[in-house]
């Protein structure tokens, strides 16, 4: 593991020992990935001002995200069907951020069970993302075998009427491997996304299956029958996550799907300061992922969000890349290297704890660029 330094190393093995259809499936954008591309070159436009001669004496990265002390502001984000990448999937990446004490989210198109990964870590802070389905018994089962199974939060995807249009699963007619199932359902639904006809089989699933028709009504439906706290998941417009905290959602997830929905949407860094500005008011909390390599990316988005009393920022692709390269130990030496990156941005900026780090320590580069 030692020869891993950087995300970048992970995703660069990982990219070159998985099968294209996995490959392609797992690194995709929608269409032209112009969005893809933008939620990494936005973070490079923000400019870190380290503050100098403070008496740093060490560094704590530790923090409260809806009453769960955590060891980093970093969460693992959903992503579906691990065990393509490897053959522990989503438990190994569970153990991992149970063994590093960082939330963790399971997707529901998982290829490990709630109950599985529920056992696999005990005791890891999880949360479970939602789809809400036309069935909607299919959906209170998954949330209540959640909450049955410890999980602490429920992560309901909005911004998904229909999946995107990623060209890489089109051209592949990308298919769940025939060893593997959707392992939260039984029967004809654990099966259905191996049947790709033309295009894409998780799309076929998706546009079967999914409620097109979804409002904020699905909110208090959700709240209903669960006592867990709802976060909004896909949040791009700060009127929209109004919305959710006066539907009663306990936080907002500014996220654009890894820009697998809709290109040329806009960064998610870039729309953290409008949704900062809109749920000041509220007693939510915001979170972010999209484009997460570094600690020092990690870093920026807690500055801009520095007015809320609790941020997180969420890593997918890059716990896939450590998963595929080394199972539950590539995952958590990824998050290690985050978590030593942050520590240096820290203190090196002259911040020794995540409440130091406010608006002013970061600046776009356009304010720069006009000297």
């Amino acid at each position: 593991m030692e020869k891993y330094i950087s995300v970048k190393d992970f995703e660069d093995a990982a990219l070159a020992a998985l099968p294209k259809t996995v490959r392609d499936y797992y690194k995709s954008g929608a269409t032209d990935e112009y969005t893809l591309a933008e939620n990494r070159r936005a973070f490079q436009r923000l400019r870190i001002r380290p503050k100098c001669l403070v008496g740093i004496k060490g560094c704590d990265t530790s923090t409260t995200i809806l009453g769960e002390k955590v060891s980093m502001p970093v969460g693992i984000s959903p992503t579906a069907m691990q065990r393509m990448a490897h053959p522990d999937g989503e438990t190994a990446t569970a153990r991992a951020a149970q063994a590093e004490r960082v939330i963790y989210t399971l997707s529901t198109i998982s290829t490990s069970s709630i109950e599985e990964v529920a056992q696999a870590a005990p005791n890891a802070v999880k949360w479970f993302q939602l789809y809400i389905y036309n069935d909607r018994e299919i959906t209170k089962n998954l949330v209540l075998r959640a909450e049955k199974a410890g999980f602490k939060a429920i992560a309901l995807t909005v911004d998904t009427p229909l999946f995107g249009l990623r060209r890489a699963d089109i051209r592949n007619k990308f298919t769940l491997p025939k060893h593997l199932t959707l392992a939260n359902f039984e029967g004809h639904l654990s099966n259905k996304i191996h049947s790709s006809g033309e295009g894409s089989g998780l799309s076929h699933y998706v546009n079967n299956l999914f409620d097109p028709s979804l409002t904020w009504d699905e909110i208090r439906w959700l709240k209903s029958i669960t006592k867990l706290p709802i976060i909004a998941k896909g949040i791009l417009r700060g009127d929209d996550a109004a919305r959710a905290a006066r539907a009663g959602c306990s936080a907002v997830l500014v996220s654009n799907h890894g820009a697998r929905q809709l290109d040329g949407v806009p960064a998610t860094i870039e729309v953290l300061p409008e949704i900062i500005a809109a749920v000041e008011q509220y007693n939510v909390e915001v979170y972010l992922d999209g484009g997460v390599t570094t600690g020092t990316d990690v870093y920026k988005a807690l500055a801009l969000g520095a007015k809320m009393a609790s941020i997180l920022v969420f890593v997918g692709r890059p716990a896939l890349w450590g998963l595929a390269v080394a199972g539950q130990e590539g995952v958590q030496r990824m998050l290690n290297i985050i978590r030593k990156e942050l520590e240096y941005t820290l203190q090196i900026a002259g911040t020794q704890t995540v409440p130091e780090i406010t608006k002013d320590m970061v600046r776009h580069e356009s304010t720069y660029s006009r000297l």
